[in-house]
């Protein structure tokens, strides 16, 4: 028996979101595994201006108050995105609200951007690039990785444009791209804010407030949506309204043949459900901008078979997050090293050549 599996035993018999805060908690105290492999030049990719070690990366919700960015890149991940990071602090919503569904190798939740503020996590985003700085100095060559920030609004503000534009002003210089979250289906009215006119002023106000450094504006899309709303956020990303999508966040929808007890409950799904339905929205969004905007394809991946599936349908990058709940910190490494054996059985000198393949 491996230790990850008795790890995982211990964890299960716990509630989720305390199993969370554990782990959290290990991997500040330096217990995270190393990544053993070397990296694999194949795998770079530049994208939004930027130098990518690989395209895998940890997708917001995992460390959502900036506390184990250096473990996780340790990992083995490419790039780590923190957060959704409100202007102020906020506790969420009442527990329980973390759900696994292990039949279905899922997760629900209705945390609700419990979070502990934008300048808080500021604070600590300043400190881990210090240190990267630090140690650059003596490795020129390590870039250290990517880091990217998610914000979203407070569930009591008035204002939803101020508020993404405040945290963008905080946590901007800070950032190698933001994402705005509209998608999350546990804030009551975000995902109104995915209209094309509302995003427009949205996405504008925000390019505005995030500071001279100017890190890359994405937005992070539901899996519900409609053709023509795809459509409309398409074009407007087409038109240079923004720098990225993220495709996508977690699904109100509850796929027939789900097994396990918890799937009754409210919230986002995410995990091995909602591969099949964020990889063709994926597909969607890559025809519809045209390859003119860089995508993140997200949703369901626990496999180099996953992650290249995304990237054949569009995706430049790929994050995951509920496949570690299932399979461990190992996770990254295998699939690392899946990816680099499927660009050379399809004969691509690079990772950047499979990209929009399928």
């Amino acid at each position: 028996m491996s230790l990850w599996s008795i790890a995982r035993g211990a964890l299960f018999a716990l509630p989720a979101e305390t199993a969370h805060g554990l782990t959290i908690r290990a991997l500040r105290a330096g217990l995270g595994p190393r990544a053993a492999q070397r990296a694999d030049d194949r795998l770079a990719i530049e994208v939004f201006g930027r130098r990518f070690a690989n395209p895998l990366g940890l997708a917001a919700g995992f460390d959502k108050d900036a506390r184990v960015i250096a473990p996780m890149l340790a990992m083995g991940f490419g790039f780590v995105e923190v957060g959704t990071l409100t202007p102020r602090p906020q506790p969420g919503n009442p527990r329980p609200r973390l759900f696994r569904l292990k039949e279905d190798r899922a997760v629900i939740n209705r945390l609700g951007f419990n979070n502990g503020g934008a300048e808080a996590a500021a604070g600590r985003l300043a400190a881990f690039r210090s240190r990267n700085a630090a140690n650059a100095r003596v490795h020129p060559r390590d870039t250290g990785g990517i880091v990217g920030v998610n914000i979203g609004r407070n569930k009591t503000s008035t204002d939803a444009v101020a508020d993404y534009a405040e945290a963008a002003r905080v946590l901007g210089p800070l950032a190698d791209y933001l994402v705005i979250n509209v998608s999350s289906p546990n804030t009551p009215g975000l995902r109104d804010l995915q209209g094309a006119g509302v995003m427009a002023e949205l996405v504008a106000a925000v390019r505005a407030a995030r500071g001279p450094t100017a890190p890359p504006v994405l937005v992070k899309i539901a899996p519900d949506l409609t053709d023509a709303q795809l459509a409309d956020i398409c074009a407007l990303a087409r038109a240079g309204g923004m720098d990225g999508l993220t495709v996508s966040n977690t699904t109100v929808e509850r796929p027939a043949g789900l097994r396990s007890a918890e799937k009754g409950e409210t919230g986002g799904l995410s995990g091995a459900p909602l591969f099949a339905p964020s990889t063709r929205l994926l597909a969607d969004a890559y025809a519809e901008v045209r390859g003119r905007v860089p995508l993140i394809g997200v949703g369901g991946v626990a496999s180099a078979d996953d992650a290249y599936a995304k990237i054949r349908a569009g995706a430049s990058l790929v994050q995951l997050y509920t496949a570690l709940v299932y399979e461990g910190p190992g996770l990254p490494g295998r699939i690392l090293a899946g990816l680099g054996e499927r660009l050379a059985a399809d004969g691509f000198a690079s990772i950047r050549d499979a990209v929009g393949a399928g």
